[in-house]
């Protein structure tokens, strides 16, 4: 066994660079979630631009199935908590959909217009606010930063109401990012604004599970080693707390595909997402 250290961190968030043709994304995304959200309209299964707060970037997209609704799916964006919003995501409803969910994606404000912490508690109030128009079992994954702020979610110190956590059955964080403390050493960080007492205090990983807590961490099989380390940390505490939790690593996924699976009902990971015990179908409100 061969140790080592992580001496340049920028490179060990790089995500793009060291992709063969990273530099597609997040543009590739782009059609694809354009044409499924103008379909989802024409359908009328979408309910577009929906205010939880006073912000323009304050909105989500929510997505509905053809028949009864089984609960709500919330998906967050991820882009380092600097960049892109719900639009760039929309054909990744399309797999919890088709099982039939509900799918809200919000968008929020980046960075350095506000901190990390006014985001968490952004996405609480964009899950909340979703929470009040579908009832039933909620299930919550992110992708990257996108998967902090999920995870966040389930803490003692969420700022999420204790009613909407308690209907949380599952979890799945997607190569997220759950200790900040490494990010300090970064050049994003001019922009994230991080101190070592904020990244402390806004790192999932450092912080306490909500009870009955059930929790998925998964993470591409050939993504930077950092993102995989990440993924088995938090896995890993919040087992020694007293949460459920599984890591999977996905083979052959890199940063940008592993969210591909979010498309096909039939994906292990969507198997995953929903593989909790479930309550009956309800309908949205």
């Amino acid at each position: 066994m061969t140790g080592f250290n992580i001496t340049d961190w920028d490179n060990a968030y790089a995500n793009g660079p060291n992709i063969p043709n990273g530099s597609r994304w997040p543009d590739a995304w782009t059609e694809p979630a354009a044409s499924y959200r103008a379909s989802a309209l024409r359908r009328g299964k979408l309910r577009a631009e929906i205010e939880y707060g006073p912000h323009e970037r304050n909105r989500y997209d929510l997505f509905l199935p053809e028949e009864n609704v089984k609960g709500l799916f919330v998906f967050i964006h991820g882009g380092y908590w600097l960049a892109l919003d719900k639009s760039y995501w929309s054909h990744l409803a399309k797999g919890a959909v088709d099982t039939g969910w509900a799918v809200a994606m919000p968008s929020y404000v980046l960075c350095p217009e506000v901190d990390i912490g006014q985001i968490t508690d952004m996405i609480a109030s964009a899950i909340q606010h979703a929470a009040q128009q579908i009832t039933g079992p909620i299930v919550l994954s992110g992708h990257s930063a996108g998967g902090h702020l999920v995870s966040s979610m389930l803490t003692e110190e969420s700022s999420l109401p204790s009613q909407t956590q308690s209907r949380i059955k599952h979890t799945v964080s997607i190569s997220g990012v759950h200790d900040l403390r490494p990010l300090l050493n970064t050049t994003m960080n001019d922009n994230l604004k991080l101190t070592e007492h904020s990244a402390r205090q806004l790192s999932p990983a450092l912080m306490s599970p909500m009870q009955h807590c059930r929790l998925s961490t998964w993470v591409g099989g050939t993504e930077r080693a950092e993102f995989i380390r990440q993924s088995e940390l938090l896995a890993n505490i919040w087992r020694g707390l007293g949460a459920w939790t599984q890591c999977i690593v996905e083979p052959d996924r890199h940063h940008f595909d592993v969210i591909d699976g979010l498309m096909d009902k039939n994906s292990p990971l969507l198997k995953t997402l929903f593989d909790f015990p479930c309550a009956g179908e309800i309908t949205a409100l």
